[in-house]
């Protein structure tokens, strides 16, 4: 894959060119404010009136400059304006912002239901004076105050805190899981994501060895998956509890398969006991959390029902929000800030679910916050990361919640491998609770960058942090380091780790015999373009020495697939094909904008006004064609070719009538589809699919592409806006070399069927 041609038309120097400067310039401008001055004193001054636009624009300019706060029109044009911002909201009190909400929904309500009061004997501080108490009181005074302070309170102090004094609040502040060392003080724990391009279980198995030959894993065993249907997530959640059952740790160390939660509790359901901790991602409003097909009384009443040891794990990111189009018109850490009020409003239920149940309250609750996940329409720049991860780590402590993070970037992003490193040298002091851990710095499912195993060993030594004691002794018992905590021989083995494994199974085969075997499996694992870490550098925190060539070869790969177009050449040998555009008028508009690659050109939406005259009714699938962030996956040979001559023929055998024609989107993103359904599909009788098939998940090592699958009534199709990731469904990985295109086809009709019976 790595030697094949390349249709690149833009060079990689150019591409870190691109910057803010292509940015549309809109943004909040405070010529000047007057001393004493607040926020609503301002607002009074310059409307004669309550606005809350102009509030939530205050709010905004008071952030760190990000370009998602930029591209709803609530950053401040420049940093006068930032600064008077600030000015404006350290001279705030508290209790004025808490009467005016930044936004008010079924989830603001109930964030703040339960919230304690406000200590009686305090006076009504202002913001700048709730800084000063952050900076200057010790652990215990800031918890008590912290249980007062509404999130739109928190989410705006944070504001006003320099990195520096991020770190310092971080530093002091901790909210360990119970019985455990887990985000306590002077503690690093890791999520050990063992991620697979096609749900194998023994790369799953193998990743999870590996991690724990670096004596790495001791938060939970989390995997995303490929495919969410409850038969896969059922298998992927038993093998990873056969592991920690065959080592005696099950009540140690929890597993997860990150799915949907409906999908986690059926399978439980079906197989009790199958799971531990329950997954779900979470958003700062009603709407957003829509688009996760969640509400409130959903997640009240699964976490009402989670009585046990292991309860829930939560996952955010700041600029999730408005990417999903539900930015209500506040700033991404406002957003972010009211995400962990829904966690900790979570926690307080399943802390109250277990008393009921007659047991000590003990919520095993934890959120990770993926900073850098969606990409350059969010923030671009490491200096950016830095700042959104020492944010969300003030404010999930000052929350009550054990907080990790995936201090990650996409491939589209001007974050390096190098960068990453330099990214966690400025937040680490801030002692997060965890970070993930892969066996390099690529996921191989997902593609994107974020923390390997041995920049878990390169943080301990540097940092001093410790993992979870009962881990460490478990460590010490695989023989991966000894009663020192030094490197044993077998440190970066996990072949070794697998004689453990087997002799805990009662195998009493020759050591040899049993190595030889892990050897052979190992290499089949690597065979399927799942990176295996062995070994080490000049340090035990450096990876070898061919397998970071490696990884930099699949880098720099990733880097050229995100800037390849379609050829002409390709175009035209796509037979019954329809080629259409977006709205974006360039590449790098289609990265820095994506709302553009969502909307149809007025000439793509005239086409498929003419299709759907042509078409007269007649059929009930569109396949459209989308180059997405990798083109090169749709164009390599052995890839779309195969996958669409089994995929119509599967849909002809399963009695749908699919159009001969494909839609070919250039600049096209996943809701691009939807714009397409709506046109094409609305008002029809019955079920009408739209198959969306788009390059993506540049930096697996494969060129991969995805089928997203969505098939509502004609009537659903006929409400704009209505149809949206909610009542979609993906399988991805698709590859020659992963995911075979011919099974994918034939996964992809099964689906289908499913979805359209309800």
């Amino acid at each position: 894959m790595l030697g094949a041609p390349l249709a690149v038309t833009v060079s990689l120097t150019q591409a870190r060119r691109i910057t803010a400067a292509e940015s549309k310039a809109t943004g909040v401008s405070i010529p000047e404010v007057k001393d004493g001055e607040d926020l609503f004193a301002y607002i009074q001054r310059v409307k004669g009136t309550f606005d809350p636009t102009l509030y939530r624009q205050l709010l905004g300019a008071a952030n760190e400059f990000k370009e998602g706060d930029q591209f709803i029109g609530v950053a401040a044009v420049d940093n006068p304006s930032r600064e008077n911002a600030r000015q404006l909201l350290s001279a705030t009190r508290i209790a004025d912002l808490n009467a005016h909400p930044v936004y008010e929904d079924q989830l603001n309500q109930f964030i703040n239901e339960k919230r304690t009061n406000a200590d009686p004997r305090s006076a009504n501080p202002t913001l700048g004076q709730l800084k000063q108490l952050l900076l200057t009181a010790d652990e215990a005074t800031i918890k008590q105050v912290a249980r007062t302070l509404s999130s739109d309170v928190i989410g705006s102090v944070v504001k006003l805190l320099t990195n520096q004094e991020l770190i310092t609040v971080g530093a002091k502040v901790f909210n360990p899981l119970p019985g455990s060392q887990l985000g306590a003080k002077g503690y690093l724990g890791a999520r050990i994501q063992p991620n697979s391009p096609t749900d194998n279980l023994d790369d799953i198995f193998w990743q999870v060895l590996n991690g724990w030959s670096y004596a790495v894993g001791d938060v939970v065993l989390g995997t995303n998956p490929v495919s969410s249907e409850p038969e896969s997530v059922q298998a992927v959640e038993l093998q990873l509890r056969e592991i920690l059952e065959t080592f005696g740790i099950a009540d140690v160390l929890p597993h997860c398969v990150l799915s949907h939660i409906d999908v986690q509790a059926e399978v439980e359901r079906r197989t009790p006991g199958s799971t531990a901790l329950w997954f779900q991602s979470i958003a700062g409003c009603d709407a957003a959390n829509q688009t996760f097909d969640i509400d409130l009384k959903k997640m009240r009443d699964y976490a009402r029902s989670r009585n046990g040891k292991y309860a829930l794990y939560f996952e955010t990111g700041q600029g999730a929000d408005f990417t999903n189009g539900h930015s209500h018109g506040f700033d991404m850490v406002l957003h972010e800030s009211r995400k962990y009020g829904f966690a900790r409003a979570l926690t307080r239920e399943v802390a109250a679910a277990q008393q009921q149940a007659g047991q000590a309250a003990a919520p095993w609750v934890h959120l990770n916050d993926v900073a850098g996940f969606i990409g350059p329409e969010v923030f671009r720049t490491r200096e950016q990361l830095v700042r959104c991860c020492l944010e969300d780590i003030v404010m999930g402590k000052l929350h009550g919640l054990m907080i990790g993070l995936d201090v990650c970037s996409t491939l589209h992003m001007d974050v390096s491998l190098d960068d990453l490193d330099w990214c966690l040298e400025q937040i680490m002091p801030a002692n997060p609770g965890y970070l993930m851990a892969l066996p390099t710095k690529i996921d191989p499912m997902l593609g994107y960058l974020t923390t390997g195993f041995q920049d878990h060993v390169r943080i301990r030594e540097k940092f001093g942090y410790r993992v979870n004691d009962a881990m460490w002794s478990f460590f010490q018992q695989l023989g991966v380091i000894d009663s020192q905590g030094k490197p044993t021989e077998h440190f970066g083995d996990p072949v070794w780790v697998y004689l453990q494994y087997r002799r805990k199974k009662g195998d009493t085969r020759p050591e040899e015999r049993i190595l030889d075997e892990g050897r052979r499996q190992l290499a089949a694992v690597r065979e399927r373009g799942v990176f295996l870490a062995t070994g080490y550098g000049d340090k035990p925190s450096e990876l070898s020495p061919d397998l970071k060539l490696h990884i930099d070869r699949i880098y720099h790969d990733a880097k050229q697939s995100i800037w390849a177009e379609l050829t002409p050449e390709f175009i035209a040998t796509l037979p019954a094909s329809v080629p259409v555009k977006t709205q974006s008028t360039s590449r790098s508009e289609y990265i820095l904008h994506p709302a553009t690659g969502e909307q149809l050109s007025p000439a793509a939406q005239a086409a498929v006004k003419q299709l759907r005259q042509q078409y007269d009714a007649k059929y009930n699938v569109q396949i459209v064609i989308s180059d997405g962030l990798n083109a090169l996956s749709i164009m390599d040979e052995g890839q779309l070719d195969p996958y669409l001559k089994e995929l119509r023929s599967q849909l002809k055998t399963a009695g749908f009538t699919p159009a001969e024609q494909n839609i070919l989107v250039q600049s096209g993103r996943v809701r691009a589809g939807y714009r397409i359904g709506e046109t094409l599909f609305g008002g029809l009788d019955g079920n009408r699919a739209i198959l969306h098939i788009i390059g993506e998940r540049p930096g697996t090592g494969h060129h991969t592409f995805s089928v997203y699958m969505t098939s509502p009534p004609g009537s659903v199709w006929g409400q704009p806006g209505q149809v949206d990731h909610n009542i979609t469904r993906v399988v991805s990985g698709i590859a020659a070399t992963a995911l075979k295109p011919t099974k994918a086809a034939r996964d992809t009709v099964r689906i289908l069927q499913q979805m359209n019976l309800g």
